[in-house]
């Protein structure tokens, strides 16, 4: 097994994070996994429910990408690899010397800097969040729903389906880390952290009240630390 933390000058900073679910939670895994659900719960190979890191990531940097955005920095948009590497004409003039990065071709932002794009490797890490509490001690929670026409805003005849999600009201907890690698930008902790504030439910059906939750003992960092500076572009002239 590597260790990242064993590899040669690597300094390798842990963000632990632990969110506490207010609701049922809803993250469907695919097949029914021989339950009663049209949409069984996502787990590990030890049963235990988990949040997936790449949808975690993806949300996080989604919130992270608006928080940039409304700072002033030109960020380009993902999934679509055309908008996250665009051409020269296509980056603001203050930008282009800001987003080259030796060794890379291409113009990256702030964003692509720290969780990657089609050209440039990710610099964080996530971890799968986890539920440490064994299948056997969560009893087996199915909610109804029924499939609705966007036309005829009715519900569908014979669409009735059946999810599975967390027991609801338990307040379970879960456990995770994301790392920040070496060559990140200096920001990366900070902005993580804020962005992690503006995450206030996972998973689906979130408006129908699932996976509403609340981060456990968050980090905080100083609002005088000079690094949320960083933070902020300077226009050049």
């Amino acid at each position: 097994m590597i260790l990242l933390n064993n590899l040669t000058g690597n300094q390798v900073v842990k963000i632990n994070i632990t969110a506490v679910i207010d609701t049922a939670l809803c993250i469907g895994a695919g097949g029914s996994d021989g339950t009663l659900a049209d949409k069984s719960i996502v787990r590990n190979a030890r049963g235990q429910l988990i949040i997936p890191a790449s949808q975690f990531k993806g949300r996080l940097r989604h919130e992270c990408e608006k928080i940039m955005r409304g700072l002033g920095w030109e960020i380009f948009y993902a999934p679509t690899a055309e908008g996250l590497c665009p051409t020269q004409e296509q980056v603001s003039n203050e930008f282009i010397s800001r987003y080259q990065i030796d060794n890379y071709r291409g113009y990256h932002c702030p964003i692509s800097q720290i969780f990657g794009n089609p050209i440039l490797p990710s610099h964080i890490i996530v971890d799968d969040l986890i539920c440490e509490v064994e299948k056997e001690a969560l009893s087996d929670t199915y909610r109804p729903g029924v499939t609705i026409n966007r036309r005829r805003k009715t519900a569908e005849d014979q669409k009735l389906f059946f999810l599975e999600t967390s027991p609801p009201n338990s307040e379970l907890s879960f456990k995770g880390t994301i790392h920040l690698l070496p060559g990140c930008p200096t920001y990366t902790k900070h902005l993580i952290l804020a962005g992690l504030r503006h995450i206030h439910a996972l998973g689906g059906s979130k408006s129908a009240g699932l996976g509403w939750l609340h981060w456990q003992e968050l980090e905080k960092i100083s609002q005088d630390d000079e690094i949320w500076k960083q933070l902020i572009p300077e226009v050049q002239e």
